[in-house]
């Protein structure tokens, strides 16, 4: 756990947050600003800054993660209309809390940004 890690606060039961999910590795809980009806963050339990920090033993955690924003996906009802699954690997890319985590984003019509 990193003490200042606001995902290490919540995946550890710290800081109160409305779980869809959790097991002995990952934690899901809605965003506090979403950006689709559907906002979900799963984070693993264990720190790492994000994507580019795991190497091949990670493989089955990373694996586990996506699994579970399967799972999430149908128990939410997303499964026919679908769902994106994103992760941001540092600032450049938008990432604003330096934890790994995936977004189960979904519940629309999502577009891609052109820029």
């Amino acid at each position: 756990m990193e003490e200042n890690c606001i995902f290490c606060k919540i995946a550890n039961h710290e800081i109160p947050t409305d779980l869809v999910y959790e097991d002995d590795t990952v934690a899901a809980f809605k965003d506090l600003n979403p950006v689709a009806p559907v906002h979900i963050l799963i984070v693993p339990k264990e720190h790492k800054l994000n994507l580019s920090q795991y190497k091949e033993q990670d493989e089955k955690l990373l694996g586990h993660m996506l699994v579970t924003a399967a799972h999430i996906a149908r128990e939410l009802g997303l499964e026919e209309s679908g769902y994106r699954v994103i992760t941001n690997a540092g600032p450049d890319a938008g990432q604003s809390v330096m934890h790994t985590h995936f977004h189960l984003l979904g519940g629309r019509k999502l577009s891609f940004d052109k820029q």
